[in-house]
């Protein structure tokens, strides 16, 4: 003996109509799911149902960033990082009257990111770079020599290294050793690498 069981969140009075458990809902209670939640709603623009303007019910994408190809701004930049990195790493290398590897790699490395970074990927960044942070390192030693120099001469490192620009290249070529030209090298391949990293 079986008894009929009523269907799921139905109440215990209805009937079914005509196979359906359904049909028989009382007015004033809500009808039950169709399995479709967007049901009521209007399609989209794009023919699926959501808000409009929404393609597929999410956010709009957006279209891909432009590849950035601008040499001149890049080696504009690496030539206003190369002197502002120089001037730092010779007010350190001079308060502390001593070379620092770490500092010279990481001017390369500044002057190479920030070129690729705005000038994007032209292959002609990262040598720029390389050559740039050359410079960079040795006007920085220059920096620091000059402010070595200042204490000595009782004069400004700004004039020492204006005035007498020759007597410190002539201090720097005669002090130089391995480790100067190594700091020049490491610039030089922190600067590639970073232009490199930033593409």
């Amino acid at each position: 003996m079986s008894q009929s069981v009523p269907p799921a969140n139905q109440p215990n009075d209805a009937q079914p109509v005509g196979g359906n458990p359904y049909a028989g809902q009382q007015p004033g209670r809500p009808a039950a799911p169709t399995g479709n939640p967007f049901a009521d709603q209007q399609p989209g623009p794009y023919g699926q149902p959501g808000q409009p303007g929404v393609p597929f019910g999410g956010a709009p994408f957006a279209p891909p960033a432009p590849a950035r190809d601008n040499l001149g701004l890049g080696l504009l930049t690496a030539v206003v990082t190369a002197l502002v990195a120089a001037f730092l790493y010779g007010v350190i290398a001079g308060a502390i009257e001593r070379e620092i590897g770490y500092i010279a790699v990481g001017v390369g490395f500044l002057v190479g990111f920030a070129a690729s970074k705005v000038g994007g990927q032209n292959p002609v960044l990262p040598v720029g770079s390389a050559v740039l942070s050359v410079g960079a390192v040795y006007l920085g030693q220059l920096v620091g020599i000059s402010i070595i120099f200042s204490d000595l001469a009782h004069q400004s490192a700004s004039s020492l290294f204006i005035d007498h620009f020759d007597v410190l290249t002539k201090a720097w070529s005669e002090a130089a050793h391995f480790t100067t030209y190594l700091f020049l090298l490491l610039g030089a391949v922190a600067a590639f690498g970073g232009a490199k990293k930033a593409a």
